[in-house]
């Protein structure tokens, strides 16, 4: 669980740090790939928190009321940086054992404080985390496991605060280059909604569910239940086909790592918000009220 994020954010930095250097002769690659050398020896799993709070969506960071409504640098010295603001909706933070801090957004000169990319261990002293809730999650407090879900390695999602949070300078990779937080965003959601093809893997196991479910009814070849299980298995590989063929249609980059083709990613992105709902609908149709009225394992035993 929660690989994606960190393949995503080495491989858009891979790209951004070396054309960084090229053109202000920093030596942010070098760091950075001295950085993935640790990750991959040491096999720890990162999280990548590009999503600010934002506040008033009309204006830039320098231009918020609260400077910390994006995360920014606050203090400076010769062993590195401070930095304070805030990470939101930021699943498998929790379990992560490295977060790498990016912009959310395109940024201008008077943004330079904001423009600020850089790895701190999930541990790191001035962080908190504030556990993110979901509607049924008092259900795996109670007896049994059916309602665990995956408890060994499920995922979960949290708001980080960062006050006054230090990365050392071997651990920052943007500082101040404004004119390239655009260029690291929109590479990074290039990555990562092609990534969603893993929606797939749970169409899948509902898809199957709802199959076996049809057959405990008594009814798995009831035309309009066929006709169900088909919709949804052509929505699923639909959003399949996209992300396979944004990989295939992959670019090389300058630095020597492939980026997959931008509009295909943007169509399994698209696909992700629609399909996996209408799936959800179709199997809720097929096993009929008891999957969104079952009983806790507690009571049900």
């Amino acid at each position: 669980f929660q690989r994606c994020v960190g393949m995503d954010a080495m491989n858009s930095l891979h790209s951004t740090t070396f054309e960084i250097d090229e053109k202000h002769g920093t030596d942010y690659h070098k760091r950075f790939l001295e950085f993935v050398k640790m990750m991959q020896k040491e096999n720890f799993v990162i999280g990548g928190a590009m999503t600010d709070p934002k506040g008033d969506r009309s204006k830039g960071p320098s231009e918020q009321e609260d400077p910390d409504l994006f995360t920014r640098i606050v203090k400076t010295d010769e062993i590195g940086v401070y930095v304070s603001g805030a990470k939101a909706h930021q699943t498998g933070c929790i379990n992560s054992h490295w977060i790498i801090l990016m912009p959310t957004i395109r940024l201008t000169e008077a943004d330079k404080d904001w423009a600020i990319v850089g790895a701190i261990p999930a541990d790191a002293k001035g962080v908190t985390y504030i556990y993110g809730r979901q509607s049924c999650d008092t259900r795996s407090m109670e007896e049994g496991d059916i309602d665990d879900g995956n408890a060994k390695f499920g995922g979960q999602e949290a708001l980080i605060i960062l006050d006054n949070v230090f990365i050392p300078w071997d651990k920052v990779f943007m500082n101040g280059e404004y004119e390239f937080a655009s260029m690291l965003v929109e590479r990074f959601t290039c990555y990562h909604r092609r990534s969603y093809v893993c929606k797939t893997g749970l169409g899948d196991v509902l898809i199957g569910a709802a199959a076996t479910i049809a057959d405990y009814n008594g009814v798995p070849k009831v035309s309009h239940i066929k006709d169900k299980i088909i919709e949804m298995t052509h929505l699923n590989e639909t959003i399949f086909a996209a992300g396979i063929a944004s990989s295939h249609q992959g670019q090389k980059m300058k630095s020597g790592v492939f980026l997959n083709d931008d509009m295909l990613a943007q169509v399994c992105k698209h696909n992700v918000t629609r399909f996996p709902y209408e799936i959800s609908r179709l199997a809720q149709d097929i096993a009929g009220g008891l999957v969104v009225t079952l009983p806790s394992e507690k009571d049900f035993r």
